[in-house]
């Protein structure tokens, strides 16, 4: 079992930053692939970043490319997502996601989401 936690969410204007933060506990949290959810009103989640275990590979969305730095510190059991240049449409609930193939089962776990509202 993960436990996650968001936090660093908040009201940003238009080309602002922000910082989100989400703590891992109850696992090994260096064996986790982690990613950035969000889920915008009347909207599906959508996948914004992922990183590997290692903190090797990441990956994006396109519609954050170049904007979004998802990063970990696995010493922390902490996975960020660094925000800049933000706009209205980044306004969205965002989900901190761990995730490992076991065998033929992948298990998952959420964060209980932390709201981004970009609006001036």
């Amino acid at each position: 079992q993960v436990q996650l936690v968001e936090s660093g969410g908040g009201l940003v204007q238009p080309g602002g930053s922000l910082r989100l933060s989400c703590v891992a506990s109850g696992s090994i949290f260096n064996i986790y692939a982690m990613r950035w959810y969000r889920q915008a009103p009347g909207k599906q989640r959508e996948l914004v970043a992922s990183i590997t275990s290692g903190g090797v590979s990441t990956n994006y969305a396109d519609s954050v490319k170049g904007r979004f730095t998802i990063s970990r510190d696995n010493a922390k059991n902490t996975v960020y997502l660094q925000m800049n240049s933000l706009k209205p449409e980044d306004t969205a609930v965002y989900y901190c996601n761990a995730g490992r193939w076991v065998g033929v089962r992948f298990d998952t776990y959420w964060g209980q989401g932390t709201q981004v509202t970009v609006s001036s």
